[in-house]
């Protein structure tokens, strides 16, 4: 007999010492709805809701009849430690009575996060880049050859062998010298294989309940069939929203004269590499001579430059191959990896293939940097993750514009064949448009292209004054949050501290940010989705403009124009969609408890004017919307001053989904009185930041005529890449055609 899933759920919400809450119930029934029907399933769940646990447990109800594990893949560390170390073992114990016996669980990594045995015994070479090159590690002088000894020390003791164990860490230079990646490992042939890590990893997963891994693996063993997961029928994707951008990084491929000439020098006197080392280096030279950006096809000198690298990586995995695969050790193997890697990139690259982009960008570091990635990764996933196993997936931020069909659609789940599915928001607990103030800077003018403009300023001084500090400023770029710290550094000397993301690392920053409420901390994309600090510290949110992806972006231009060449609106499927997920991440930032009062302050007037105004304020969380400067100047103020002492410092990570205190779940009482928002101090009709009828309406008053050549969708375009800030080169580029037809069409659309 099934166990119920009411009981179940019950026992793990006071296992986790958590209250009942109505979202986590749907969610909770909507997954299990979903695991038996076959089913995939979208869910949105708002902080607070609890939904780790409401698909934990009908996870592990399903996995134990079925007889074999459900999978659940993270973005981020940090969520996947939350899941594997806190709320896994509180509800096992909670639902063992009820299951008879204790559900089991298990992590599973990429090879590269744990020791390789067989490389400390010295079966690897060393690698070149680093300060080990002369005498033994146990001698090696200085901060890598300490961290390499300990290292070693610690390989006696560990269990796991796995990274994050480690604590302190160790600088990724230190573990390179003691793991090795997929395509180094000797697999089967390696003298030390039944006491590998990984592999005992593998094999404990095939047994448990629930195995935890990344977005990353979990997208390799989809596409290439390693089978490094275990047969499963059952997959949940947490932190969803990430999902297409984590594949995409794993399956982009680069090229520098740097990976050409390490591959060389690896070949040793196991192969003659010197026409790839040549061929490499001439290569680097014509990169380093390319401006930055797309190709829209390979130039006639970098195919021959390619083919010429290609060639000769070829010949030399020819001489790299082994006579018998007794004679492939491990120097072999670690060769054989580098030259294999810059063969099939290059290969790639001259290939062409249709959804590939390819682009060249410069690395301070590293150089001239050829990459290829591709396009859309939308088929790839409808083909390989929704396949042939059910999947959930889930985010508090899926619903984008009202509606789940443009994250489905990046999903492959939309279109002519593809597999049924449903969306669901079960909400969040948090009463938003009491707790908070989404507030639109309308007398500011529009941002622009030269940086921030004075009265932007001016407005973060007057508001972060009013908050008495405690903001997060949220930055469309680095240029942009460093110019603005050093402003408030200047302006307020030593009375508010202003930190920036880069002076230190970002678990060290939040942690200064989430001690002293006086404190602000601005930044970048990190701190737009991965901060977590609920309470006094954080009672004011500051985004500078709305987040578009840059003109530049390869990836992002390209998918746009192949939108618009098949008749969609490419501005609204790419660069607003991505807009109004940042967004959606960023406001969210604010409120992170039941207990959190606050304000969101967007320094953008397009927020109201634009066109695609309405999209995006419809994919933030409902906070009460205003534009009454004065009003929120008050609230500001108020807040401060009733502002309670800061209790602990927080994580750098989403906030614990199953056991926030029991407050999270029960709304606030009717008869308090707003602590942010009190209606009838506004204007009888403020200017809406939730759902404005009139704000996603075209602004145009009289049509312009229509133009020989240009479609209304042209011109949909055109107005939509004019407010994002394009000049008429780039529109021309953008839309394909002619620079002079372009500002005449601007001109008649009274955008000139």
């Amino acid at each position: 007999m099934p166990a119920d899933l009411d009981a179940l759920m019950e026992a793990a919400v006071g296992g986790v010492g958590g209250t009942e809450r109505p979202g986590q119930q749907k969610m909770a029934r909507a997954v299990d709805q979903a695991a038996r029907s076959g089913t995939h399933l979208l869910v949105q769940a708002g902080t607070g809701t609890g939904k780790s646990l409401a698909y934990l447990v009908p996870a592990i109800r399903h996995a134990m009849e079925a007889g074999r594990p459900a999978i659940v893949a993270t973005a981020t560390l940090a969520l996947q430690a939350q899941i594997v170390d806190r709320d896994l073992p509180r509800i096992a114990d909670a639902v063992e009575p009820i299951l008879g016996r204790r559900p089991t669980f298990g992590l599973v990594k990429g090879r590269r996060n744990y020791l390789c045995l067989h490389k400390i015994e010295g079966g690897y070479p060393e690698d070149e880049d680093t300060l080990l090159e002369v005498g033994e590690v146990d001698r090696a002088a200085g901060r890598i050859g300490e961290e390499v000894v300990r290292l070693r020390e610690w390989a006696q003791e560990t269990e796991s062998g796995e990274r994050d164990e480690l604590v302190p860490g160790v600088s990724e230079r230190a573990w390179r010298q003691v793991s090795v990646s997929a395509e180094e490992c000797l697999g089967s042939k390696c003298p030390m294989v039944t006491e590998c890590f990984v592999e005992r990893s593998r094999a404990a997963a095939k047994e448990v309940d629930v195995v935890v891994t990344n977005h990353s693996f979990m997208a390799i063993d989809s596409f290439e069939g390693r089978q490094m997961l275990p047969e499963h029928d059952l997959l949940v994707v947490d932190e969803a929203h990430e999902l297409v951008d984590r594949v995409t990084s794993t399956i982009t491929d680069e090229v520098t004269g740097g990976m050409i000439s390490t591959a060389a020098r690896r070949c040793g006197r196991m192969a003659d590499a010197s026409a790839m080392r040549e061929a490499g280096e001439m290569l680097q030279e014509l990169l380093g001579g390319m401006q930055e950006g797309r190709l829209l096809g390979i130039p006639d000198n970098l195919g021959l430059a390619l083919t010429r690298v290609r060639d000769a990586a070829r010949s030399v995995q020819s001489e790299l191959k082994p006579a018998s695969p007794n004679d492939n050790d491990a120097s072999r193997q670690v060769a054989r990896a580098a030259v294999d890697e810059i063969f099939d990139n290059c290969d790639r690259i001259l290939e062409g293939r249709e959804l590939d982009v390819a682009w060249v960008s410069q690395d301070p570091r590293r150089g001239a940097v050829l990459r290829v990635a591709p396009m859309s990764v939308a088929m790839l996933l409808r083909e390989k993750v929704f396949g042939d196993r059910t999947v959930i997936m889930t985010s508090a931020t899926l619903e984008l514009g009202g509606s789940f069909d443009s994250v489905a659609g990046t999903l492959g789940l939309r279109g002519e064949g593809g597999p049924q599915w449903t969306g669901l928001d079960v909400g969040s607990p948090f009463d938003y448009p009491r707790q908070a103030i989404a507030y639109v800077a309308s007398q500011l003018p529009p941002p622009g292209r030269d940086g921030m403009s004075t009265a932007a300023m001016d407005e973060i001084e007057t508001l972060v004054r009013a908050a008495g500090g405690r903001t997060l400023g949220l930055f469309s770029s680095t240029r942009a949050a460093r110019a603005a710290a050093e402003e408030m550094r200047v302006r307020f000397g030593d009375e508010l501290p202003v930190l920036c993301q880069g002076d230190d690392q970002i678990r060290t920053l939040v942690g200064q940010f989430a001690a002293d409420p006086r404190t602000c901390l601005f930044g970048t994309l990190t701190l737009w989705q991965g901060v977590d600090v609920p309470g006094p510290s954080c009672q004011l949110v500051i985004i500078d403009r709305i987040p578009f992806p840059r003109p530049d972006d390869p990836l992002a231009s390209a998918r746009s124009q192949e939108i618009a060449r098949r008749g969609g609106n490419g501005f609204m499927s790419v660069s607003a969609t991505h807009a109004a997920l940042r967004l959606a991440q960023g406001a969210g930032r604010l409120v992170r408890s039941s207990d959190d009062r606050g304000v969101v302050a967007f320094l953008d007037t397009r927020m109201i004017t634009a066109r695609y105004a309405g999209f995006l304020q419809k994919s933030l969380p409902p906070f009460w919307p205003t534009t009454d400067r004065a009003l929120v100047l008050k609230a500001l103020k108020r807040l401060d001053e009733t502002a309670a002492a800061v209790a602990e410092p927080p994580a750098v990570a989403e906030a614990p989904a199953v056991a926030e205190p029991p407050a999270v779940a029960e709304p606030p009482a009717v008869a308090e009185p707003p602590a942010v928002a009190e209606p009838v101090e506004v204007t009888p009709e403020p200017v809406a930041v939730a759902e404005p009828p009139a704000a996603a309406e075209p602004v145009e008053v009289t049509p312009a005529p229509p133009a020989p050549g240009w479609s209304p969708e042209d011109d949909e375009e055109l107005r939509d890449g004019a407010d994002l800030g394009l000049d008429p080169e780039e529109l021309a580029e953008h839309l394909d055609k002619p620079l002079d037809d372009v500002r005449n069409r601007l001109v008649q659309l009274g955008i000139g």
